[in-house]
């Protein structure tokens, strides 16, 4: 079986088990493309090119965001960093339990970055925290 074909019955899998969003591709705000994913997936064609790392992951990344942009009618959807950071993991060896802690530990250090690029620009820290979970103003009664 051939790549393409591969990527179609995975992606119809994936479906039938979590429905139609696959993880690492498409971004709320990043549209058309996640401009973090293009230049990580570059780096992992270098490291292929050199001998690093195999590059199959890459392509299998490659061929998903492809066959998504397919099956959309040509309405390309890019992957994600999330879906950069998944191949950059695979081509590193890392079995899939240890890539989702390795999944949080980056993130909780772009937080940490986030949070003092904030503070450092003397702005108020306001994320990421989805805003149905802020606090809400309560003004004082006048008269207290």
């Amino acid at each position: 079986m051939g790549l393409d074909q591969a990527v179609r019955d995975g992606l119809d899998e994936w479906r039938a088990a979590y429905g139609k969003i696959v993880s690492g591709f498409g971004h709320r705000f990043h549209k058309p493309v996640d401009p973090r994913a293009p230049r990580l997936m570059a780096l992992v064609r270098e490291a292929a090119e050199a001998g690093t790392v195999s590059g199959r992951f890459g392509s299998i990344g490659e061929a998903v965001q492809d066959e998504l942009g397919r099956q959309r009618g040509g309405r390309p959807i890019a992957m994600n960093i999330d879906g950069a950071t998944a191949v950059i993991f695979c081509e590193l060896g890392f079995p899939p339990p240890l890539s989702r802690g390795l999944f949080c530990l980056s993130r909780s250090v772009g937080v940490l970055a986030h949070g003092w690029e904030q503070m450092q620009q003397g702005g108020r820290n306001k994320g990421p925290m989805p805003p149905k979970f802020l606090p809400e103003y309560e003004p004082k009664d006048a008269t207290s």
